[in-house]
């Protein structure tokens, strides 16, 4: 029984920690703006990318 509960115990943390995940995938209004408004140069295009990993 107590093996029991600490492999729920541990099978909730795993998941619990996979829901706060989000995925690296560019947004529809990030994907326009780089086909209207490309990155000018790797300084602009890495700005672009700490932005988008941080939600600014």
């Amino acid at each position: 029984m107590r093996s029991t509960l600490f492999a729920l115990l541990a099978l909730s943390v795993a998941c619990a920690s996979l829901t706060a995940c989000k995925p690296h995938e560019r947004t529809f209004g990030e994907k326009v703006r780089d086909t209207v408004d490309p990155p000018k140069g790797p300084l602009e295009k890495a700005g672009r990318a700490v932005d988008r990993a941080t939600d600014n």
